[in-house]
């Protein structure tokens, strides 16, 4: 008789990156998925995938969180509606400058709350699906972030907690990450990544413009709908 599957709880937010973790945390672990509303401009749309995802996976264990702090705080286009959504990818490809759409310091807040989730149930494992590669140059998604927060939940959680940090994705290019999606059978198409809207993705963010430069690089068609398609 195989062994029970460890129980792993997975930050997804609902866009393509976390949903491959989810699908590559699914191989070894047994799902704990959590999903925060932080007071982004399309947090009902990035919800709903969350959801849907947890259904295709047949995940009980859910726990969706609200952090309404970060509105409060300001400071990103994703939580002000008086910072406009840049509609360019310049920021992700050519700039060395910290684009308007980091919430500053928002994956400690997530982290947090997996790891003190992943206390209480007895998960072994937080996975996060941070891209550091062709991603738009957050601070908080590169490994050496991971690191350091990987000692701190050493030094932080009850002498007999183990908890990993795992970032499956984090060294991988948003094609190569579409390929492991593929090849696991991740449903990529209920996932959300634009910055904008809600009904159709915008197609002219910096989420939509990676995502669909990432599509075209791995030869397969992204299957939700645009509003505008930028050739790439």
């Amino acid at each position: 008789m195989a062994a029970e599957k460890r129980k792993a709880v997975v930050l997804l937010s609902g866009g393509m990156d976390s949903c491959v973790t989810a699908a590559i945390a699914n191989q070894s672990h047994q799902l704990a998925l959590l999903h925060a509303s932080y007071g982004q401009r399309t947090e009902a749309r990035e919800r709903r995938a969350f959801e849907e995802i947890a259904d295709f996976y047949g995940v009980k264990d859910r726990l969706m969180i609200r952090l309404d702090s970060f509105a409060q705080i300001g400071g990103s286009a994703l939580t002000d509606r008086k910072i406009a959504i840049p509609e360019s990818c310049e920021s992700a490809t050519h700039s060395t400058e910290i684009p308007i759409t980091y919430v500053p310091f928002r994956n400690a807040h997530f982290l947090s709350a997996a790891v003190s989730w992943a206390e209480v149930i007895g998960a072994n494992t937080v996975f996060v699906g941070a891209v550091a590669e062709d991603s738009s140059g957050y601070p908080d998604c590169r490994p050496e972030y991971y690191r350091a927060f990987a000692e701190l939940v050493r030094q932080g959680t009850r002498p007999e907690t183990h908890i990993e940090i795992a970032t499956p994705v984090i060294t991988m290019r948003k094609s190569e990450i579409i390929r492991r999606g593929v090849e696991l059978g991740a449903p990529l198409q209920l996932t959300w990544s634009c910055y904008q809207f809600e009904d159709e993705a915008c197609g002219t963010c910096d989420s939509c413009r990676l995502r669909l430069r990432a599509f075209a690089e791995a030869g397969r068609s992204d299957p939700i709908a645009y509003r505008v398609r930028v050739a790439q």
